[in-house]
């Protein structure tokens, strides 16, 4: 990172400054193998485009059975102190920590959850948002091994599949001499491989291994808050890009020249009877119509034509009820004499 880049905020403590990817307990039992931040996580954090994850506060819950430490082990980290006289958690209780991962400011808000049974409908109700859970059991009593199971079940249900990293956390090594405590990881490890957690062994008491832990959960719920910003951008980016390409109004076609028709003028409408204007000036016989329809020329009449009769008989036959008007009036040809 580069040396002219100066840490947002308040500076921290000089154990919980994080320069290089934190190293796993034993290879056997690990989230993640590499010694080095990603490299989209790497190049963020010397752009300082880390977004808002420098002002979150990343939850990590910590549960187990009563007596496994779990108190002992926040306190030992967070205040550097070990108290013999123990007191039970009531409900659930939390610390916040402060760190600074690659020149960015990051807080864990570490969460005591009570071991008690009574209190378990209480406590499982923190569990949700979890970024890492750790689940600690007593290293000296195998039984609490057994339980982890079943709490990391409760705290995995109150979240999203996949969105917590998984600590399978054993307490109280100083009580046990170095062959007990190897066999008693051995049968840890497995359980660990099996619940997909990465695996340590610790002591509040001494403080072996308190921080490292500590620091390597950290470094891991950094590490994924920045990858799922960078995702969201990257979501949100696409999103507007297809917004942008999707609604942008189109242009409208060119509609083709259309060709100029020149139309007849219309027949004006004229009274009953009356002949139109020809363009020589004259007139022009019109056919009789009715009242409201157009007048037209006169209908030409061959000479061989026989005239249209009345309606009921011959020409020239009255009806009672209606007057019929004469047939349209023709100039058959003369007979020539004999």
């Amino acid at each position: 990172m580069r040396a002219s880049l100066k840490p947002w905020g308040p500076p921290v403590s000089r154990d919980c400054v994080i320069t290089s990817f934190p190293k796993w307990y034993t290879p056997e039992a690990s989230l993640q193998l590499k010694e080095h931040f990603h490299e989209k996580v790497s190049a963020a954090c010397e752009r300082r485009d880390t977004g808002t994850v420098g002002l979150r506060l990343s939850k990590v819950v910590v549960v187990g059975d009563l007596y496994v430490g779990k108190t002992s082990l926040i306190h030992r980290f967070c205040k550097n102190v070990f108290d013999r006289d123990y007191k039970a958690t009531i409900g659930v209780d939390f610390e916040i920590e402060r760190f600074e991962i690659a020149g960015v400011p990051y807080s864990l808000q570490i969460w005591d959850t009570a071991g008690q049974e009574k209190f378990k409908c209480i406590a499982s109700a923190y569990y949700r948002g979890a970024q890492a859970i750790i689940t600690a059991f007593d290293l000296s009593d195998v039984q609490t091994l057994d339980h982890t199971r079943q709490w990391l079940e409760d705290a995995l249900r109150e979240n999203e599949p996949g969105a917590s990293a998984i600590f399978l956390v054993g307490t109280k090594k100083d009580l046990l001499s170095g062959a007990a405590c190897a066999q008693a990881e051995v049968e840890a490890v497995r359980l660990a491989n099996e619940m997909h957690a990465e695996y340590w062994a610790v002591s509040a008491k001494t403080g072996e291994n308190v921080r490292a832990l500590f620091s390597r959960v950290a470094a891991l719920a950094f590490e994924q808050s920045v990858l799922q910003e960078l995702e969201r951008r990257r979501s949100n980016g696409r999103l507007q890009e297809w917004k942008e390409r999707c609604l942008k109004p189109r242009r409208a076609r060119a509609l083709p020249a259309r060709t100029a028709v020149n139309h007849p003028a219309p027949v004006p409408h004229l009274a009953h009877g009356a002949a139109p204007v020809t363009q020589e000036g004259g007139t022009e016989p019109l056919h009789v119509c009715e009242q409201g329809q157009r007048p037209g020329p006169a209908p030409s009449i061959h000479c061989s034509a026989r005239p249209v009769l009345p309606r009921g008989g011959a020409a020239g036959h009255h009806d009672n009820h209606h007057h019929q008007r004469a047939p349209w009036p023709f100039n058959p040809k003369p007979s020539q004499a004999p």
